[in-house]
Formats: structure tokens, sequence, C-alpha cells
């Protein structure tokens, strides 16, 4: 995939440092889709610890530091880097109680929450990495939890309220175990905070049909 000029800048400084970094989430997603704008803002996953990225970049905001994430404004655009991690158990239904970090990109994107948000770009290569079947999902118009769907919402409640979003977003179709899942799993909604599921609702309700959510 051709990779955006300001993701290549950025990306460099941690070549250059010995790290690797792959753009990862709806950047990927939506470029594959034709679905692109004026990006400012991308996803970034990284093998570097965020104390390093701190070290890397003059502008950083330890926004999620204790999950392995931190936002980086480089020149006019914003940079959300996590180290590449598996997450422990979920206690609250949307943080995970420990993360671990990990070398490897392949360990990191099992932990996503459809196989259309699974997909990694190398920084440099442009190489796709699709480990979770993400691409023929996009193909096929489908949202599907990566993995169990019952342990998806069960880390992360507020993963039901996205494949709504995405369903009304993308005019896609939530898959039949995935649908089965939330159904299942929506009182578990409740331990999501009152914010959260706002922004979700606002999603749904400004797609072209909301209706659908």
């Amino acid at each position: 995939m051709r990779i955006p000029s300001a993701v290549k800048a950025f990306s460099r400084i941690l070549f250059d440092s010995g790290h690797e970094a792959y753009l990862v989430g709806g950047t990927v997603r939506d470029r594959l889709l034709k679905r692109t704008s004026g990006d400012t803002d991308f996803d970034i996953a990284v093998s570097a610890a965020p104390r390093e990225v701190m070290k890397l970049y003059r502008r950083v905001i330890p926004t999620g530091i204790d999950h392995g994430t931190v936002t980086v404004l480089y020149r006019n655009w914003t940079f959300e880097v996590t180290t590449f991690r598996s997450d422990g158990t979920y206690s609250d239904a949307r943080h995970p109680d420990e993360v671990t970090y990990s070398d490897s990109i392949h360990e990191d994107l099992k932990r996503r929450d459809f196989t259309v948000n699974a997909l990694a770009v190398h920084c440099r290569t442009g190489e796709l990495i699709d480990d979770h079947g993400g691409l023929d999902d996009l193909a096929g118009r489908t949202i599907r939890s990566v993995g169990d769907p019952r342990e998806r919402f069960s880390e992360d409640a507020l993963r039901m309220l996205r494949a709504c979003r995405f369903a009304c977003q993308l005019g896609f179709t939530i898959e039949e175990k995935t649908f089965q899942a939330v159904q299942d799993a929506a009182a578990q909604i409740t331990k999501v905070s009152a914010e959260r599921i706002r922004d979700e609702l606002n999603g749904i309700m400004s797609s072209e049909v909301p209706s659908i959510g």
C-alpha cells in the first residue's frame, strides 16, 4: 500500500533509531476502501516502548502511557503511537488490567476488535500484514470480530457500539456470530462511560443511513 508522506516522515525517526513501525487502524482500512480524505491523524504501532518514543519527539502527550500509548504532535499531524503489546484481563470491561509489551506486530494484531481494523502496513516498505482475514471481510463488506466475539466484547463493551457504527458508516453487515454476541452481551454496555457511548451514537447519527444503527 502507498504510505502517506506524513507517515513516512514521522516513521523515519523511529527506523533511524532501530525500531519498527506499522500504520494500523482506520487509515489502513479506509485507504483500502478508497475512502480517504485529508488525513491528519494516524495510528502507529511500534516496537519502541512509550518512554523511548517520548525521547525521540519534541511534542509528546502521555495520553495512555499505562497502556503503552502516547500522542505525538509532529509538524501538522497527530500520531497515536502504541507499543506492540498483548493485553491481560479486562475487569472493568473497558481497559486491560495490565499490558505486556511485545516485539511482534502479529501478537499486537491479535488484540484488535474487528478483522477490518486488524490490518497493518509497514511504514517503510508498504508491506500489508493481514493475519485475520481483514481483506476478505473488506471485500465482503463484513464486520467480524477478531477471534471469539464473546471474548472481544467482554474485554471492551464499547466494541458492541463500534460494530454498529462501522456498519452504518461503511455500509457493511455485521457477521452472524458477531451480531449474536452483541445481543448476548448488550447489558454490559452499562459499564461504559456515558461520554464514550455518546461519541459512538453521534457517529451513528451522523452517518448517511443512521437507521441501520
